[in-house]
């Protein structure tokens, strides 16, 4: 079984579901959803249930919502013997609002805590984080801690960029990233260029590409992804499926990108199984779906298969790699 180390944010998400359209200065019916979250996290759970062994480095406070997230994630299977648990402080929360749709709507991070992940802690693990088969990070860590992961480790790393506000502090590791995984608006902030076509897409990625990242894997939302690799483009179809709630579909995608450089697969499948996995993830109102499994993961992945052949077949655009 393969090991995997996720080291970034923990995080208790509040959220809101309405009935129907948000009345604006006012209260709207629906739901109001307490459960695990964070970007870490989340990719831990999801590669928790992928069948992978999984340790996660993230910083807790002392506190009731620090204590219901290791007992969530120990009763997953995560491992939390190096989190870093700080009294006094107060544990990470995710605010947010979806729409009918299942989309965000907006959202406040509370994560100040995880400014405690410094390089002076990390530094005792090195050596055990570097014996892992994969090491996964995201851009809530402070910059340092993401540089000295970069010099300092050997294994894969795998990245999340988070959100427009963190994406930049990647710019100092994108020469030793094997996989980066981020949305139009980050690859915007990275590369300094507008996204706004799916060449200008493609473009962007190899560009990452030429910054050193290995593979790269640009979201689109409904246009799908585009991947790149060693200047070869693909751009992949997007899952249509009916969204409960999107929040965690990017957790998932990169979960089942871990999962695939684990089984060996090529830039290519490793796409189609994070397709495959956000749109499992978009089904379910948890931020990580119950359902995860490497069964169903797999079902999903000959679905967008057999239906990219059938695209080709039909003269279609099926997501052909092209040289740029």
């Amino acid at each position: 079984m393969a090991r995997i180390a996720v080291v970034g944010g923990a995080n208790m998400d509040i959220g809101g579901f309405p009935d129907g359209a948000l009345a604006m200065g006012d209260s709207t019916p629906g739901r109001v959803r307490l459960s695990a979250g964070g970007v870490g996290r989340n990719v831990a759970e999801n590669c928790a249930r992928l069948g992978l062994d999984v340790e996660l480095v993230t910083a807790l406070g002392d506190d009731a919502y620090g204590r219901m997230l290791l007992e969530d994630c120990r009763s997953k299977g995560i491992g939390c013997e190096n989190c870093r648990i700080a009294p006094g402080e107060r544990t990470s929360v995710y605010l947010f609002m979806d729409d009918p749709r299942g989309d965000v709507l907006c959202a406040v991070n509370d994560m100040e805590i995880q400014r405690l992940l410094t390089p002076e802690f990390l530094a005792p693990r090195r050596a055990w984080l570097d014996g892992m088969d994969a090491v996964a990070l995201d851009a809530n860590l402070p910059e340092e801690s993401i540089r000295f992961l970069a010099e300092e480790l050997t294994a894969p790393l795998y990245a999340d960029a988070v959100s427009a506000a963190k994406a930049g502090k990647l710019r100092c590791a994108l020469e030793r990233l094997h996989c980066l995984k981020l949305n139009r608006i980050e690859a915007e902030l990275l590369t300094g260029t507008r996204i706004l076509s799916e060449a200008q897409a493609r473009q962007a990625a190899l560009r990452l590409n030429g910054a050193g990242v290995e593979r790269v894997y640009l979201t689109l939302g409904l246009d799908g992804a585009v991947c790149a690799e060693a200047g070869r483009s693909w751009l992949l179809p997007c899952a249509p499926r009916a969204a409960v709630n999107a929040s965690g579909a990017g957790d998932a995608f990169l979960a089942a990108l871990i999962w695939a450089g684990c089984e060996g697969l090529d830039p290519r499948e490793s796409g189609i199984a994070g397709a495959a996995a956000a749109a499992i993830a978009v089904g379910a109102l948890e931020t990580v779906n119950p359902r995860m499994s490497r069964t169903y993961l797999m079902k999903e992945m000959a679905e967008i298969a057999a239906g990219m052949e059938c695209a080709a077949g039909s003269g279609a655009p099926a997501g052909e790699g092209n040289e740029e």
